[in-house]
């Protein structure tokens, strides 16, 4: 994946990450994310359908930030044993991860349904209900996580949630356990409670204290997020997506998935330069990116009433559908003899388009493609589309 992606961040703990709890081949306690990864690669390199392998590596790519790789292993982990919770859990994290809030409660339904309790997903699922405007049941996921492995993920998220829902009060109370040791993602969630809750000057203050002199580019961010939805803030805080006046928020194209946001909150003692954030065109969406995203090629959709329900393999999804040909296209230039004869589709899915090939005739063909596929390193999960949707070719195809 593009090194923007990895860079996307995890902060130290921040606020992006977490399963609740995972079953790995190798403990992520021991490693970190990126080690975890390729230790576990290397795991299906000879065992493809070790699910263990598939839920550790699922959950080390989320901590990286890359939820579409995490739901490729998560989807074959779920072929592996549909009965577990965890692939239900793990997808329905990437999901919120995404911003795909109410795609991922259907999932932690699942999960819950399999045996998945509170404490294990509520970090998880707390920031789904954020992301939906749920923010009271989500406050009780993140309660119900504190005991669990991610308490500190969810204190942070908690501490949001209540600033989100006007009690700024507790919610410094809350964040008060990290700040007392130290945590550097404590003090930079601080900055954000002070901003939702219209504190501009003290959420300036407290990102220069925790790096002197980022405060300049963070001021549209201020001036803009006590005007948004709760479900908006949710999303501003905690992913760094951001909408300008229209109605969804988008994401940059994976090459240009480095947010100002999320340099800032991935920062450690040392400051750094970064740019500053400017106002969205009229009538754009944006995702506070710090990088101009390249000329874009439309896809354009073809009206399909009536198209048969079909299987396909996913390889990537995401936001921005222009992003998708340029992905297509890389995935072929590196696999020439595997993609010969191969074109690209994409599926508008609620807020996200699908990057697919096929169709296949049925679940286990596409599954023994997908193999082929693992070979070569790129993960692709079964996807199947509903009668009617639309599924077109890439353009250039």
């Amino acid at each position: 994946m593009a090194k923007s992606v990895f860079m996307r961040v995890r902060v130290a703990a921040l606020i992006l990450t977490g399963v609740g709890i995972v079953l790995g081949a190798v403990p992520a306690q021991a490693e970190s994310p990126g080690d975890s990864l390729s230790a576990n690669l290397k795991v299906l390199a000879t065992s493809p359908r070790n699910f263990d392998a598939l839920i550790a590596a699922g959950r080390a790519s989320l901590a990286l930030g890359d939820s579409q790789a995490a739901a490729g292993f998560f989807g074959r982990a779920e072929e592996v044993w549909p009965a577990s919770a965890l692939p239900q859990a793990g997808m329905g994290a990437a999901l919120a991860l995404d911003g795909d809030g109410a795609g991922a409660l259907q999932y932690f339904a699942r999960a819950a349904q399999r045996g998945a309790t509170q404490s294990m997903i509520g970090a998880d699922r707390g920031l789904a209900y954020d992301l939906t405007g749920q923010h009271a049941l989500a406050q009780a996921d993140y309660r119900a996580a504190l005991s669990g492995r991610d308490a500190d993920e969810a204190r942070r998220r908690l501490a949001m949630s209540l600033a989100i829902s006007g009690n700024k009060a507790e919610a410094l109370t809350t964040i008060g356990p990290l700040m007392a040791r130290g945590d550097a993602a404590g003090a930079r969630c601080r900055a954000f409670i002070l901003a939702l809750s219209g504190d501009t000057a003290g959420a300036r203050a407290a990102i220069d204290a925790a790096m002197p002199g980022s405060s300049r580019h963070m001021e549209y961010f201020f001036q803009r997020l006590p005007t948004l939805r709760s479900d908006q803030k949710a999303a501003a805080v905690n992913l760094g997506l951001f909408p300008g006046s229209g109605t969804q928020p988008a994401m940059a194209s994976n090459e240009n998935r480095i947010d100002s946001i999320q340099q800032w909150l991935s920062q450690t003692a040392q400051p750094q330069p970064q740019p500053s954030i400017a106002a969205p065109q009229q009538g754009v969406p944006t995702r506070l990116a710090s990088v101009s995203a390249p000329a874009r090629q439309i896809v354009h959709a073809v009206p399909a009433a009536s198209a048969p329900s079909r299987v396909w393999l996913q390889l990537a999804s995401g936001s921005n559908p222009s992003a998708l040909p340029q992905e297509f296209n890389r995935l072929k230039s590196r696999n020439s003899d595997l993609f010969d004869g191969i074109s690209g589709y994409v599926a508008q899915d609620g807020g996200r388009s699908r990057l697919l090939i096929g169709p296949f005739r049925d679940k286990g063909d596409a599954s023994i493609f997908a193999e082929d596929l693992q070979a070569a390193r790129i993960t692709a999960f079964p996807w199947t589309s509903s009668p009617g949707q639309n599924v077109s070719k890439l353009p250039g195809q």
